[in-house]
């Protein structure tokens, strides 16, 4: 990308003037290095065995972190996560709990859950065990060192069935098909990272299963600078993928409104 990201953001503001309000580019340097946002719908108690493994592992690889624990629930639905991760954050000050009324799906999930990150870096990755923790140190060594944007894994093997993995196949060559500049292989990947003035252009607005899709057409339209990370997608142990059949037609609806809507790529600026 030509310049730096401020100016980015300066042209995305003149050109379009779309950002919205809530995002300040005028805020100092954050003291937090590392935002980990992580998806805890309906996963309980098992939070308590996945959060242990990730703060050991910023403990020793990053100075200065936060895990934002996400634990939005359906009112009037029998769910013990929001009381799991808000006894877990009054026990850490590095831990943050939010747990509101959904409004939406995982995009508004992610969405509540970015919203309170405070790092110069932010992560965003599934509680749900199937990604492996280790990947939150090599996707913020390979941000870090490479200068990159944004860096998301690839799944270069996966364990989660065959309709995942056909699923998966299909968003991303749809994807590719519409916006055919677009070169990531996995848009659907996590863990992602990416810098706290990245996530600020973005100016996400998914409340659904479109979130991941949106970053990748965004960051694509803005010029940012991507990179991949090959990973190994584990087996869901505990419970059946949230993604249901309807989310083909909610994806290809969405991809097509993006479509329709003006999002050209840097090359068409």
């Amino acid at each position: 990308m030509d310049g730096s990201i401020a100016s980015e953001i300066a042209k995305y503001i003149e050109n379009d003037g779309s950002l919205g309000e809530n995002w300040s580019f005028m805020d100092k340097q954050s003291a937090i290095e590392l935002s980990v946002v992580v998806l805890c719908y309906q996963e309980g108690r098992r939070i308590r065995n996945f959060l242990p493994c990730i703060v050991a592992l910023l403990e020793k690889n990053v100075n200065s972190w936060e895990v934002i624990l996400v634990g939005n629930y359906i009112e009037g639905f029998a769910d013990e996560t929001p009381l799991v991760v808000q006894d877990l954050a009054s026990k850490d000050s590095r831990l943050v709990a939010v747990t509101l009324v959904k409004q939406g799906m995982m995009g508004w999930d992610a969405r509540s859950g970015l919203d309170r990150a405070k790092g110069r870096f932010i992560c965003l990755i599934d509680g749900d065990e199937q990604m492996p923790w280790n990947d939150i140190i090599r996707i913020f060594e390979k941000i870090k060192t490479e200068k990159l944007d944004f860096v998301l894994t690839r799944r270069e093997k996966r364990n989660d069935g065959f309709h995942r993995w056909l699923n998966s196949r299909t968003f991303n060559l749809l994807t590719r098909i519409l916006f055919p500049g677009i070169q990531v292989q996995d848009i659907n990947s996590k863990p992602k990272i990416f810098t706290r003035e990245a996530l600020q252009c973005m100016a996400l607005a998914s409340d659904d299963w479109f979130l991941d899709t949106e970053m990748i057409i965004q960051s694509w339209r803005l010029g940012l600078r991507i990179g991949e990370v090959p990973t190994k997608f584990l087996k869901g142990r505990y419970r059946k993928s949230f993604v249901r059949p309807s989310a083909i037609l909610e994806f290809l609806r969405n991809l097509i409104k993006a479509r329709m809507s003006g999002f050209k790529g840097p090359e068409a600026k």
